[in-house]
């Protein structure tokens, strides 16, 4: 897939100045920064093709080159994500540094962890809606060092070792290889004094008890996002998020197929034969449905509007309803001879009573006869 043009991935006029082109960069990382957008690819590649973009054009040469020649200009210039003499980490840290400190490095504040709860919910509380309360086994922000992980009265320290940077650069050779400080693991603090609470992690264990509100019409695999309630985060870093995911208990009556609603309804071989009425059930009570005569098993019948109003809106489904002759067991020695005297009877009309069976037995011995010939 060709490249975008840099100044429309930036968002920028092409006489734009760097202050505008650092704005417009800055804008753009803050809002699809991969902390900020866990397992989003689409926010993945915004950032990346900004990312490029602003490493060349932030650059007077590679600039001048691509205004010229285009992409084929800075293709020999190392221009691309993370090339040249200003990778990723450095391009991040030089526009964020002033907001998170650490004097031109990434910065060591660390979004906490998100967090997954499966929730069990009944068909008719998924169809209808609920709240319910939920204990989540999380870690909040130590409150007796705010966060900090030091003693209270005392603060964290620049590490001595990358001067509060968090990176270091080691040189292998030719090449110099920036790493996270083995000192203060990439924290660019340290602590002297940790606090006794929370000993120098800054967090603390806890359970937490929570309401959730579940919308009328979720169904099974639905998420629901309670933001800032996952883990807390590191240096003060802000906490993820709980994800509730719903998990729709199996229904004695009824199945459901999106908005739909499916049953099953067994019915004598006299009401199929001779027709009649039933109550059956719906989420919102019993209602008549009427069977004609001579109906046959596996007929199915649609109660408009009796199914499942969307979670995100539109018209309820139906309610389908599919009726299964059932045969009668453990038969008395009346009911026997009743029933050996009407196949008499319906032998004697020849096959205008049971037309699909006789036109099955046809095709059978068609099918036979070929298989001779």
């Amino acid at each position: 897939m060709d490249k975008r043009d840099y100044y429309e991935v930036l968002g920028v006029e092409r006489s734009a100045d760097s202050a505008e082109l650092k704005k417009a960069y800055r804008r753009i990382a803050m809002k699809n920064h991969p902390d900020r957008n866990p397992g989003d690819d689409e926010s993945e590649t915004i950032f990346k093709e900004a990312n490029e973009a602003y490493e060349v054009l932030s650059n007077a040469e590679k600039r001048s080159a691509y205004d010229q020649f285009g992409h084929a200009g800075v293709g020999n210039m190392g221009g691309g994500a993370g090339a040249g003499s200003q990778g990723f980490g450095d391009i991040f840290g030089d526009i964020f540094g002033d907001i998170f400190g650490g004097g031109g490095s990434r910065s060591h504040v660390q979004r906490g962890a998100d967090l997954s709860y499966t929730l069990s919910l009944s068909l008719e509380d998924a169809v209808k809606g609920t709240e319910v309360k939920i204990r989540i086994p999380t870690t909040t922000q130590c409150e007796t060092c705010e966060g900090s992980g030091a003693k209270k009265g005392t603060t964290p320290e620049n590490c001595a070792t990358c001067n509060g940077v968090g990176q270091v650069r080691m040189r292998q050779g030719p090449f110099s290889v920036q790493q996270a400080c083995p000192r203060c693991q990439g924290a660019g603090k340290t602590i002297k004094d940790p606090c006794h609470i929370c000993h120098g992690r800054g967090n603390v264990e806890e359970t937490k008890t929570l309401s959730v509100k579940v919308p009328a019409g979720v169904d099974e695999g639905d998420r629901i996002r309670l933001t800032g309630e996952g883990e807390a985060g590191l240096h003060g870093g802000p906490p993820g998020d709980l994800y509730v995911q719903m998990a729709v208990k199996k229904h004695p009556i009824f199945e459901r197929d999106g908005s739909n609603l499916f049953c099953e309804i067994p019915i004598s071989f006299v009401d199929a034969a001779m027709g009649g009425e039933l109550e059956v059930p719906t989420l919102e009570g019993k209602v008549k449905l009427k069977i004609p005569t001579e109906t046959q098993t596996g007929k199915l019948f649609r109660l408009r509007n009796k199914g499942v109003t969307p979670v995100r809106g539109g018209s309820p489904g139906d309610l389908l309803c599919k009726v299964v002759v059932e045969t009668p067991i453990k038969l008395t020695r009346k009911q026997k001879d009743l029933l050996t005297e009407f196949q008499e009877i319906q032998e004697s009309q020849g096959n205008k009573q049971s037309p699909r069976r006789s036109s099955w037995f046809d095709g059978v011995k068609k099918f036979v006869d070929a298989l001779k010939s």
